[in-house]
């Protein structure tokens, strides 16, 4: 008898348990538009990092994302836009509005998105 493995159900399966998580499609939204920094994730989201690197890492592990290291911050981008079809059909199978996060307090968040660096002139 010949298993299943790795079979194209099963890769599908594989990804739809990937999205099976609302902080994760979260994320995912977040991303939508361009790369954003943990810090930046953790603070629109309101979770703690431990909690948001966990998501992420289950994100990149399925090669959905990927990250890239600036100093001390780690920005991370969606690799796979296709998978904007998937979310984007879920939402028109049930059509409820989309709830943007509440805008974060900048002080909130260090990132060079939120506190841009400024040159002091001499």
């Amino acid at each position: 008898m010949r298993t299943i493995q790795n079979s194209v159900p099963e890769q599908s399966a594989a990804i739809f348990k990937t999205l099976a998580h609302p902080i994760r499609i979260a994320i995912l939204d977040l991303l939508r538009h361009g790369e954003e920094c943990v810090c930046h994730i953790e603070a629109t989201l309101g979770k703690r990092q431990a909690y948001i690197s966990q998501q992420l890492a289950i994100l990149r592990t399925a090669q959905i994302i990927t990250d890239r290291r600036d100093g001390m911050n780690i920005f991370y981008r969606v690799v796979r836009p296709e998978i904007y079809i998937l979310l984007d059909a879920a939402r028109a199978v049930n059509p409820l509005p989309m709830v943007a996060p509440p805008p974060i307090q900048r002080e909130s968040c260090p990132c060079p998105k939120c506190t841009p660096v400024v040159s002091v002139a001499d």
